[in-house]
């Protein structure tokens, strides 16, 4: 040992650094799918790429991703536009429903957001079932308001009456 010169290891940057990838799925604790992500380079040579969850982030890469990025926007603006409209024309529009109750208003059954639904598309509006927040089932007679959650940035209101059947013999 003597005479022997201690060297201290030799690095170079790109073992040292991070590595510049491009996350092809959505990665907990990392990131989202299509993100550019800095890791150490073992985190991307032993879990990343062999798992398929990123690529190495190549300029062609990048710029397809900022294309890809482009059009989805461009989709989500059009989306959210038509649930604009929609909110609009449905805010205007009440819903009624007849269902079988007793003398004191209370119904026999219950109404849904399914049959709030149906009564919607019925009347060409294109509301589903995920659309309408209920705090829970309409069970008795009169007018309610009830909220429409068209898209996460878009919300509306319809007016729902419920009515007692008519008993036609």
């Amino acid at each position: 040992m003597v005479g022997q010169v201690k060297r201290k290891p030799v690095y170079s940057p790109r073992v040292r650094g991070a590595v510049e990838l491009l996350l092809a799925e959505n990665v907990s604790g990392l990131g989202q799918q299509g993100e550019i992500v800095r890791v150490k380079p073992g985190y991307a040579r032993n879990y990343l790429l062999p798992h398929g969850l990123a690529t190495i982030a190549t300029e062609e890469n990048k710029q397809a991703v900022e294309a890809h990025r482009i059009r989805l926007e461009e989709v989500e603006q059009k989306r959210r536009a038509g649930a604009k409209k929609l909110a609009d024309t449905v805010s205007k529009y009440s819903v009624t429903l007849e269902a079988n109750a007793n003398e004191e208003g209370h119904l026999y059954g219950s109404i849904l957001a399914g049959d709030i639904s149906k009564s919607l598309k019925d009347a060409g509006y294109a509301v589903d079932v995920e659309h309408i927040r209920l705090d829970g089932p309409l069970k008795e007679l009169g007018m309610y308001t009830v909220k429409l959650q068209l898209h996460p940035d878009v919300s509306s209101e319809v007016k729902v009456w419920v009515v007692p059947a008519s008993n036609k013999k």
